[in-house]
């Protein structure tokens, strides 16, 4: 009966296509302003990686000024200081753990063709790869080993290694950093970060680093961070010692705990830690250290903004307004075939049939609102990367939203024909055939 019902739907479409082309497109524009904006919601606040997002872990002390917190209420710093990310790296107590600040240093190529130009990376240490799993093309991560040697080893990204060797491996070659050479070690494959969920603090949509060298090495060739720095007392002794001495926080600091054990494991190690740190002096402020996890910290560094709920608000309302015209298109098209109706129930067709019937041809009407929806959308999407340049990772549609898309513009057109095809179903026949 289905297939029945669809042919006499796309028979009754045909027979007033200006009709039902207004039906189609404002179904079409409802879906596309509303998913457009949704897909970017959607896209800015989901698990980056679901795998493991409960494993992971942002560190935070509370270091600040007895006098006032970090960021009101009461919110700890989001970031750590050199003291403290260098004792909880040494302690070592986290399944996994890596410490980490952006870099911004000149890289100049060997081709003299590609004039030399600043690139931005990332001081970490080995375990950040095992933590974040970002695939590589060539070779692999530096060890530890290197890491307490300060070596001169890179992690390449697979742009910068197209850019400076055309895409070969280029693993055992040397790449020459702030007059520094160093030894590609590894080349990343493509890595898509929809959020750079492990340094919020410096831009949450932020392009992807250049390449990757040990925290160590940084800090040994007195590389200050070239992201977020905060200080609310000024340093004890003067120059790049006194800064790595210092309450100023600017290192992000995550650890990988497979079990809910090791969390309140650790958490209890970093209270024992801070109070030992009070009697130093250090800490004004009563305990209150924290370890989210990656959702918890996506929602915690406000990732996505209020006008992102409230643009999808309204672009939902302007749907619900495209859904009303909608209505009032079916409700006249179903009137205008009363007649129809009449003869067909005089014919023997009961409610349901015809209930059904004219369901389907407002499914009909979804369905291509719906597909074409989806191209307004895309070019909806492609508007807001051309608009905004840090949205482009999170402007993209996937299957999941493609698949919502179609499912919400069918169960649209549904609703708004329910009420105009109950209201057909209630035409008498035999008004209609005296008439």
């Amino acid at each position: 009966m289905f297939a029945y019902y669809l042919q006499l739907g796309l028979h009754s479409l045909r027979r007033n296509p200006l009709l039902t082309a207004l039906m189609v497109f404002g179904i079409a524009l409802g879906i596309g302003t509303s998913m457009t904006s949704l897909t970017v919601f959607y896209l800015m606040g989901s698990d980056p990686i679901p795998w493991k997002s409960d494993k992971l872990h942002a560190v935070q002390l509370d270091n600040w000024s007895a006098e006032e917190p970090y960021r009101a209420p009461n919110e700890p710093p989001d970031q750590v200081t050199y003291l403290d990310a260098n004792a909880l790296m040494q302690a070592s107590k986290a399944d996994l753990q890596a410490a980490m600040f952006k870099v911004v240093w000149p890289l100049q190529p060997e081709n003299p063709e590609i004039k030399p130009y600043s690139a931005m990376g990332r001081a970490t240490y080995t375990d950040f790869f095992a933590m974040f799993e970002p695939p590589f093309k060539y070779g692999g991560p530096w060890d530890r080993a290197q890491d307490k040697e300060n070596a001169r080893v890179v992690v390449l990204s697979r742009n910068t290694n197209e850019k400076l060797f055309g895409g070969e491996d280029s693993t055992g070659k040397k790449v020459r950093l702030n007059e520094i050479d160093y030894t590609v070690v590894g080349v990343l494959d493509k890595w898509q970060q929809r959020v750079k969920y492990y340094d919020l603090t410096n831009g949450a949509f932020n392009d992807p680093e250049e390449y990757y060298v040990p925290f160590t090495t940084a800090v040994e060739l007195k590389t200050r961070a070239s992201g977020n720095n905060s200080c609310w007392e000024a340093s004890p002794k003067p120059g790049w010692e006194g800064y790595l001495a210092s309450d100023c926080v600017w290192i992000q600091f995550w650890v990988q705990l497979d079990s809910p054990a090791r969390v309140a494991e650790y958490h209890s190690f970093l209270d024992n830690y801070v109070n030992e740190q009070k009697k130093l002096g250090r800490f004004p402020r009563p305990l209150n250290n924290r370890l989210p996890d990656v959702n918890a910290w996506i929602v915690d560094q406000r990732v996505v903004p209020s006008d992102a709920k409230i643009q999808v608000g309204l672009s939902f309302a302007f749907l619900i307004v495209c859904l009303v015209n909608t209505v009032g298109l079916l409700l006249a098209k179903f009137t205008r075939k009363s007649g129809e109706i009449g003869l067909r129930r005089a014919l023997g067709a009961t409610r349901g049939q015809l209930f059904m019937q004219h369901l389907v041809e407002a499914g009909v009407i979804g369905v291509s609102g719906g597909l074409i929806g989806l191209v307004l959308t895309w070019f909806g999407l492609m508007a807001v990367r051309g608009l905004y340049a840090d949205l482009n990772n999170v402007a993209h549609l996937d299957w999941f939203m493609v698949l919502t898309s179609v499912a919400l513009s069918i169960a649209a057109a549904v609703l708004a024909g329910l009420f105009p095809t109950w209201k057909a179903c209630q035409i008498t026949p035999a008004t209609q055939l005296k008439t």
